[in-house]
Order: structure tokens, then C-alpha cells, then sequence
């Protein structure tokens, strides 16, 4: 069952990218971070009393931890996803798997560990899924996107301590609601922070309607997910978050007509496999 939440969860992430790719024609990524937060607090309130679910939680510090980093790369992605094909930045946010690859080598490498040969198959994953990595972004030098291809590769850098702090709530018995609740207010915050520092867009008319689906898809999402960490085992929820991507290039290319280089679908394809090789070098 927690691999069909992963892949549902893929799915509602995608579209939620597409409500924001769409809505981004008319306001800022940090507009969009705070709006998404906002809609999916509301809903989230919504739920958890309708579940009889508290949201006052004694686990105060490892929320905050997991609203910081969560907030950071949702920025970054929402970033991304306003200045680069849709699959594209979906890509970079999913390398989470091979950054941890490289905390871990990088960790044992450091402190000097007698054994940290034996992490080098777990290196050469993690080579190869940056080798995977410049690919992707090489169409984005071409096209004058470098910025934004090196945000969206910080979007996934950070998502790897948000996942494995989603992992840890659920793990201390935190209710789903409860963890993305917080998460969405935070992305409030965030969001009304940048909003009083760039000001807001002038109203968008009907356009503001992309806003609605795009903050309840990013919390259906964000609930599947969390459910599919809690109860399904680490390595096999991280390997299918990875259908995001063909869900991103297929909505990519049916509703804003984006064409990926055949370079950038090489490394596509070698971030999936360094990432699934490094998940499974993990668990041995």
C-alpha cells in the first residue's frame, strides 16, 4: 500500500507543479510558496479536527527542524519549476537520494573511518548521479537558466533532511495531519516574510483560480507521502518518488509544450539509476 501512496503522492506533486507553473505567469515564487501554504493550512485544519486529530504536538523542535528545510526547498523548487521545464525541475529536487549517498561517503571519508572503502560502490553512485545531474543542467547554460538550474539543485539537496525528518516524526508517532499542517504554516510564514519585503502582484483576475487546486493538490500530495514514509520501508518509498519525473515531462509536454533535450533525458535517466543503486547501497 505505501508504494501506491508514493505513486499517487508523484502524481498530485506533478500537478500541483503544473497549477504553479501556470499561476507563474502572474505572481512571484515566493507568492506561490505562501498561497500554497495558505489554502493547504486551511485544509489541513479542516481534516485534522474532522479526524479528531490535536494539532498540539510536544515534538515542538523537529517540526521546526522539518518546516526549515521543508520551506527552503519548496522555495527552490517553486523557483525552478517558474524558470525551467516542468521536468526539469522536478529532476533536481528529486536527488535527494544521491546527496544522502554523499553525506554518507563524505561522513565516513571525514572522520577518518577505516572502512570507508567499503562505501565505494556507494561512491560510485553517487559520481554517476552527478555526472547525471550535469546533463540535466547543460540545456540550461544553453539557454541562459544556470541560476535557476543551480536553485532547483539546491531544491533537492535540502529535501533530503526533509524527508528523512518526515520519516523521524512518523517514527515518534506524529499524525500525518499534524506534520504537514505545521509544515503549510510554515510555508505561510515564509512566504508572508518575502511578501513584505517584494511586495505583492497586482490582481490576476480569473488566473488566481490556479491558486485554489495548487495549495489542496500540494497537501493531498504532501499527506500521501507522509503516510507512504510511515508505513512503507525507506528504500522503496524514496525509488518511486521517481515517477514525478515522467509524470512532470508527460504534463510538460501536453500542457506548456516543453521539448527536453535528448541530453537532458540522458541524465534523467542516470539520476534514476544512481538513485535507485544509492538507496539500495544503503540498505546493505
Amino acid at each position: 500500500m505505501a508504494a501506491a501512496w508514493m505513486l499517487l503522492a508523484g502524481l498530485l506533486f506533478t500537478l500541483m507543479g503544473v497549477c504553479a507553473k501556470a499561476a507563474s505567469a502572474h505572481f512571484s515564487a515566493s507568492e506561490l510558496v505562501m498561497y500554497r501554504g495558505l489554502v493547504s493550512a486551511i485544509f489541513m485544519f479542516g481534516l485534522a479536527k474532522h479526524h479528531g486529530v490535536g494539532l498540539h504536538t510536544r515534538y515542538l523542535g523537529m517540526h521546526a527542524w522539518r518546516s526549515a528545510v521543508g520551506v527552503a526547498s519548496l522555495g527552490a523548487w517553486m523557483y525552478a519549476i517558474v524558470h525551467l521545464p516542468l521536468a526539469t525541475a522536478t529532476t533536481l529536487n528529486y536527488m535527494s537520494s544521491v546527496w544522502v549517498g554523499a553525506f554518507v561517503v563524505g561522513s565516513a571519508m571525514w572522520q577518518g573511518s577505516r572502512h570507508w572503502q567499503g562505501h565505494l560502490p556507494r561512491l560510485l553512485a553517487v559520481v554517476i548521479g552527478f555526472v547525471g545531474a550535469i546533463l540535466v543542467l547543460r540545456p540550461t547554460f544553453e539557454a541562459n537558466q544556470a541560476f535557476a538550474g543551480f536553485v532547483g539543485l539546491m531544491s533537492g539537496f535540502v529535501a533530503a533532511f526533509a524527508y528523512l525528518q518526515v520519516k523521524a516524526l512518523a517514527a515518534v508517532g506524529e499524525p500525518d495531519d499534524r506534520t504537514v499542517f505545521w509544515f503549510s504554516m510554515s510555508t505561510v510564514a515564509a512566504g508572508l516574510i518575502a511578501v513584505a519585503i517584494h511586495g505583492l502582484s497586482p490582481w490576476a483576475g480569473w488566473h488566481t483560480l490556479w491558486l485554489l487546486p495548487m495549495g489542496l493538490l500540494a497537501s493531498l500530495g504532501q499527506l500521501c507521502m507522509t503516510r507512504a514514509y510511515s508505513q512503507g520501508a525507506t528504500l522503496l518509498v524514496a525509488n518511486l518518488q521517481y515517477s514525478g519525473i515522467i509524470y512532470a515531462a508527460l504534463f510538460g509536454w501536453l500542457w506548456f509544450d516543453e521539448t527536453i533535450p535528448w541530453l537532458a533525458w540522458t541524465g534523467m535517466a542516470v539520476i534514476v539509476a544512481s538513485g535507485v543503486a544509492s538507496s539500495l547501497l544503503s540498505r546493505r
